[in-house]
């Protein structure tokens, strides 16, 4: 709020200062030739007020650019934070990640799934849609709805909400524990 009220004046000093300019170059064009008449005064201005234009609206847009770099300086330095965040998340969780895949991978025996639908299975679990993987797998989308149908049939579950709730379910805490 005090940003904007600042910039605010800004443009009101601004705007002043580029009137006054054009005044004070008028005033001196009717000192320098008192005998010039109102519209041969004014063309006489014509040049002198477009370069004051010019100048401050170069002015106006260096600060504009000086204003932009500065949010993006800020923007990278946030991308960088995050990144570094989510890098230290990755190698925190390393080691529950792989116990995870070792547990799905453990499950997928135990259903007798084929290596196909392992994959297929996995890449669901991911959250891909159908389309994507038959894209991923160099397959059609019926393979893959097929396969689909085929694990969830292996592992007597409805669909792919209850794949992913299979796996998801004891992984989060009830909500009773949750702090």
């Amino acid at each position: 709020m005090i940003l904007q009220e600042s910039g605010q004046w800004n443009r009101r000093w601004a705007i002043a200062a580029i009137i006054g300019g054009i005044g004070l170059l008028m005033t001196l064009e009717i000192i320098e030739e008192p005998d010039l008449t109102f519209s041969e005064i004014l063309f006489e201005m014509l040049e002198p007020t477009l370069l004051v234009m010019t100048a401050a609206g170069v002015i106006h847009l260096l600060g504009r650019m000086q204003r932009q770099h500065q949010e993006q300086l800020l923007l990278v330095r946030d991308l960088e934070v995050a990144r570094n965040e989510g890098e230290k998340w990755r190698m925190d969780m390393r080691e529950l990640v792989r116990g995870l895949g070792s547990a799905i991978d453990a499950q997928f025996d135990r259903w007798k799934l084929t290596p196909a639908e392992r994959e297929v299975a996995m890449l669901m679990l991911k959250g891909l849609s159908h389309k994507e993987i038959a894209a991923i797998r160099d397959a059609s989308e019926r393979t893959v709805r097929q396969q689909a149908r085929a694990i969830y049939s292996k592992a007597n579950l409805s669909g792919r909400a209850a794949l992913s709730a299979f796996f998801l379910e004891d992984l989060l805490l009830p909500v009773e524990q949750q702090s």
